[in-house]
């Protein structure tokens, strides 16, 4: 039975990585591991399913035993396409379920009591989002989203053409929920090169 903690993860790793130079972030390493791999294990246990939203061949992914969710806009719209595909498939495989819980493909050390805590924060306030924050700095792809939002979501995408995702996010009330950034951002992402060794400093605290 579902309950009002419960949500399913989608991991968006949908992007094209241009400033890494191409390829899927998310297969590269950190702490000798696989970022992916990291963060299945800090999120799957959060969740009652777990699916990664990557476009491209799926069969890449197949040792991680996720299912691989491709955006079902054209065209690499960005994170909120994959957000969508994400609700389009709790919505067909599991829908008994009314939340996803988004997270981004290039943050290895996400916080182990982030679904409960956004939870937490929308039921508090009444929204149908809640979105994490650190350093003083919403973090609106780390968020929690209502299923029922889809169809306007995919209005916004295909027929308003909108792509930023807190331009969205903004036509609704959301809940907020801030983490510590001491002794590290559980929201630290790897974006380019130069950030790799910041991230095997955190990863040193992060994954003992």
């Amino acid at each position: 039975m579902q309950t009002e903690s419960t949500a399913v993860g989608v991991i968006l790793a949908g992007g094209l990585a241009r400033r890494m130079g191409g390829g899927d972030k998310t297969m590269r390493k950190v702490a000798g591991r696989p970022i992916l791999d990291v963060i299945i294990e800090r999120l799957r246990p959060q969740c009652d399913a777990l699916i990664l939203n990557a476009n491209g061949d799926p069969t890449r992914f197949a040792g991680f035993g996720l299912p691989v969710v491709a955006d079902s806009v054209a065209d690499f719209p960005g994170p909120l396409a994959g957000v969508l595909a994400a609700l389009d498939w709790t919505a067909e495989n599991l829908p008994d379920n009314n939340w996803v819980v988004s997270v981004a493909g290039d943050s290895p050390f996400l916080p182990r009591d982030l679904v409960n805590r956004l939870h937490k924060a929308q039921r508090e306030n009444g929204t149908e989002l809640a979105v994490a924050a650190s350093n003083g700095r919403a973090h609106p792809v780390v968020g929690l989203w209502n299923v029922r939002l889809r169809d306007a979501l995919r209005q916004a995408l295909v027929e308003e053409g909108i792509r930023k995702i807190d331009r969205w996010t903004a036509r609704y009330h959301i809940a907020e929920v801030s983490w510590p950034t001491d002794p590290f951002d559980p929201f630290f992402n790897i974006n380019t090169v130069d950030d790799w060794g910041e991230a095997e400093r955190a990863a040193a605290i992060a994954l003992k």
